[in-house]
């Protein structure tokens, strides 16, 4: 029987990796300019941080983590989202007693749900995110949004709309789930299983149900913007007017709630129409709480996440051409073993001087070497047969213009510099 990659991964063959790198390679620069250092944490962690952290009535607790017990008895699952390891580490480590904020980001971190495969989403996907600590202000909100904004405009995506909302502090939050609850009470009988546990608990989270049936419930619900206290009413107020002083525009949204118990304040989602349906490739907000609940001192944080296959996947629906790796440099063709001894030492050389060189590895003929060399789309083709070595030349050929040229092996390096 053939083995196959489970399935909902997704294999990186090594002439689609460049495309990766490329996206990589913006994301640090970006996370550079603003100040952001990469952090690491590990793909396992204790259930109970997820537990803790995302909340047990979420969909990703109750139904998509990969969780078993370790020799020792111990519950460990595969990391389900970014944030919580964050936030354990910032713990952990004593972060909170260097100079306030805390600005990290991680990139291809792997993320493991138990979810239906589909367009853009697998059960193992590789996130970058972002994660603020120890600033409280709605301008660094806005400023997280435009760091997603600026990577997708930089790689060149287009037709994407921002939407925000704010669901409050727990507190009023209190407030506005009474009189979800006593709306949704009414509909009791049309609500999906799932929402059905979640009308006692958490009845916000019902608002975030994919159901058809329960979407067209909540159409009339309460607006929670109506809800929110004079407080994080201020702190939304300052979010709007820090992304128009940024000249980014936005739709208030009040069904963004976001699918984790731990935000609070201000939740939004990039959506893009070119997934092949209507889809967030970036979401995130703030969690003001999430340290404290989690052992931590009350720090207020926010942040965001983004998977990279959907990304690189509305990048080829809007057709974007990235930069293909650079070609070969030279590829040194021999005739004989001692030749080949020789194109080996050449091709080490011309590396050492930053050059990109390759040789014949697997024993082919000298035209079949011309052929495999013309496959890679080399610059420059080496010729070493008997003459050449005894003399110390090497004859050249330029593969575009078809001429050649027979020059001092030591000057090679210059020649394919100049």
């Amino acid at each position: 029987m053939e083995i196959q990659r489970p399935k909902g991964t997704l294999d990186v063959v090594p002439g689609e990796s460049y495309k990766w790198q490329h996206v990589e390679n913006i994301i640090r620069s970006i996370c550079d300019k603003y100040g952001f250092n990469e952090a690491r944490t590990p793909v396992i962690e204790h259930t109970e941080l997820f537990a803790r952290g995302v909340g047990d009535t979420t969909d990703i607790v109750q139904k998509e983590m990969y969780t078993f017990d370790d020799r020792g008895g111990r519950s460990l699952t595969l990391k389900p989202e970014g944030t919580a390891g964050v936030v354990r580490m910032f713990i952990e480590n004593r972060l909170f007693n260097d100079a306030q904020p805390t600005k990290m980001y991680y990139l291809n971190a792997p993320i493991f749900r138990y979810e239906r495969p589909q367009s853009g989403r697998y059960r193992e996907h590789h996130q970058f995110g972002i994660e603020v600590f120890g600033a409280p202000r709605a301008s660094q909100d806005a400023e997280c949004i435009s760091i997603a904004l600026e990577l997708f405009k930089t790689i060149g995506i287009k037709e994407l709309v921002l939407h925000i909302n704010s669901i409050g502090c727990p507190d009023c939050r209190k407030k506005y789930n009474e009189a979800l609850r006593a709306y949704l009470d009414e509909y009791k009988t049309e609500l999906c299983p799932t929402c059905l546990t979640r009308l006692e608990r958490n009845p916000l989270r019902i608002l975030d149900c994919k159901e058809q049936k329960c979407k067209d419930i909540c159409k009339d619900a309460p607006k929670i913007l109506d809800s929110i206290c004079d407080d994080c009413k201020a702190h939304f107020d300052e979010l709007q007017a820090s992304l128009d002083s940024l000249g980014i525009e936005y739709v208030v949204d009040p069904f963004i709630v976001r699918g984790l118990d731990y935000y609070t304040r201000t939740v939004f989602e990039i959506i893009s129409t070119h997934i092949g349906s209507q889809g967030a490739v970036c979401a995130g907000g703030r969690y003001d709480r999430l340290v404290a609940q989690l052992g931590g001192s009350d720090t207020p944080a926010v942040g965001f996440g983004l998977g990279l296959e959907r990304l690189l996947l509305v990048a080829k629906n809007q057709g974007i051409e990235f930069p293909a790796p650079k070609a070969y440099d030279i590829y040194i063709a021999s005739l004989g073993e001692k030749e080949r001894l020789l194109s080996l030492r050449l091709a080490a050389e011309l590396r050492a001087h930053g050059l990109k060189a390759d040789i014949d590895h697997v024993g082919r003929s000298i035209k079949a070497q011309f052929k495999y060399a013309s496959k890679l789309n080399v610059r420059f083709t080496g010729v070493i047969g008997d003459k050449e070595l005894e003399n110390g030349m090497i004859t050249v050929k330029n593969m575009a213009l078809g001429t050649e040229e027979t020059i001092p092996q030591s000057e090679l390096h210059k020649y394919l510099a100049n």
